[in-house]
């Protein structure tokens, strides 16, 4: 293995990393509190990867010649608002009916994720579109060599160490953040304590869905936009958030760049499906040695 060829790989795995994690942060938090396996986090993921081509669309078409960079710093919270209300919307019609049924909500929400998809078909057509790379995030960084890093690449990780930081500030620092917390450690106590848990259920399941929309956005740099392109990454966020250990910030961190710095690396020295089947060893054998992830959330319900 050359060091352009060790470069590009770990440049790969690290972009890869920050998409799962933008993912992970959401699901994570979503899961620990209500306890529902949203396979329909492929489907916000795609809503916000259309908000970018929809907003870049609106903007060319009446205002031609614009910064396509300050464009797609723009549709960033459209993303993020229109596939949190999304997630607002479906949690109060049908989510909030599946909390503590981890079967009903999978085979619920991938419908949704379906339902989704074919929405996007009618609307966008079957066919991939394209979304316009920002002149300023074409190219790339000369580091060594003739090996460069893609500055598209460098977005998306500054994209998501900016997500890591203000989801911590504002579950840490924030009073509703707190109560988010509290609810996730000990709900009974918390709705005791006057938490109004519904409200903080509905509140966290369209966060977590404005964070996917983020993910899709990030996507969007990286390739063409379809109505499928958020299905890819289902699996792999699920095992985030598993291996990482629920509800845990650091574990959402630490499970995203494991499984994302190890696939490349696999899939270079052997193939593509046979990489993902080790990565998969790899997890299951981890949570041999450690069944509730790398690193647990203690709370008093576990005492």
């Amino acid at each position: 293995m050359t060091l352009d060829t060790f470069l590009s790989l770990t440049t790969n795995g690290l972009s890869v990393s920050s998409i799962l994690l933008l993912v992970g942060l959401g699901l994570s938090v979503t899961f620990g509190i209500m306890g529902v396996i949203n396979f329909a986090i492929g489907g916000f993921i795609m809503i916000g990867g259309y908000m970018v081509y929809v907003v870049q669309g609106i903007i060319f078409a009446h205002y031609a010649g614009n910064d396509s960079f300050a464009i797609f710093l723009l549709a960033l919270p459209f993303a993020f608002f229109a596939a949190g209300f999304i997630g607002f919307i479906l949690e109060k019609s049908l989510i909030r009916f599946l909390y503590a049924k981890p079967y009903e909500s999978m085979l619920a929400t991938w419908g949704v994720s379906l339902i989704f998809q074919q929405l996007a078909r009618n609307v966008f057509g079957s066919n991939n579109v394209v979304v316009n790379t920002p002149v300023m995030l074409s190219g790339g960084l000369h580091v060594i060599g003739g090996f460069q890093i893609p500055y598209n690449r460098l977005f998306i990780l500054s994209l998501s160490i900016v997500a890591i930081v203000g989801v911590y500030c504002y579950l840490y620092r924030t009073n509703s953040g707190r109560k988010i917390r509290a609810v996730m450690q000990n709900r009974n106590m918390s709705a005791c304590l006057g938490i109004p848990t519904g409200r903080i259920d509905s509140f966290t399941f369209a966060f977590g869905s404005g964070l996917a929309g983020i993910a899709g956005c990030a996507l969007s740099l990286l390739g063409p936009i379809g109505p499928s392109m958020g299905e890819h990454y289902i699996v792999d966020a699920f095992m985030v958030v598993v291996l990482g250990g629920v509800g845990s910030l650091a574990g959402t961190i630490g499970g995203s760049l494991v499984i994302g710095m190890l696939s490349p690396y696999l899939e270079f020295i052997t193939t593509s499906s046979m990489g993902r089947a080790l990565v998969f060893i790899f997890v299951i054998i981890l949570l041999q040695w450690k069944p509730e992830g790398l690193f647990v959330l203690r709370n008093r319900a576990l005492d």
